[in-house]
């Protein structure tokens, strides 16, 4: 049986804990981004570029995602499974 890569984890776990969150957080934070590692909301961002180059900044090891805090649940991965062109520019 193959192994999800550590990466995939996170996003998954991440993604199960902000499903659990969003009823407590959507009154203050509807529309923001939501940093989160390890299952907990590290930051909110107004933009979903501010939040993954923050995570990239604060988790060298990439082991967070990023979550747009909406009544209509999406899940972003990664960041959307597909990096746009600012995600990977220096």
């Amino acid at each position: 049986m193959a192994t999800k890569n550590p990466k995939q984890e996170a996003v998954d776990s991440n993604y199960e804990a902000f499903k659990r969150l969003l009823p407590a957080i959507i009154g203050v934070h509807a529309n923001q981004y939501a940093l989160m590692r390890n299952g907990d909301v590290v930051e909110y961002f107004d933009t979903a570029k501010d939040a993954f180059s923050a995570g990239s900044k604060i988790f060298e090891d990439g082991l967070f995602s990023v979550q747009k805090v909406t009544d209509s649940i999406s899940d972003l991965g990664y960041y959307s499974h597909a990096m746009p062109n600012w995600c990977t520019q220096q």
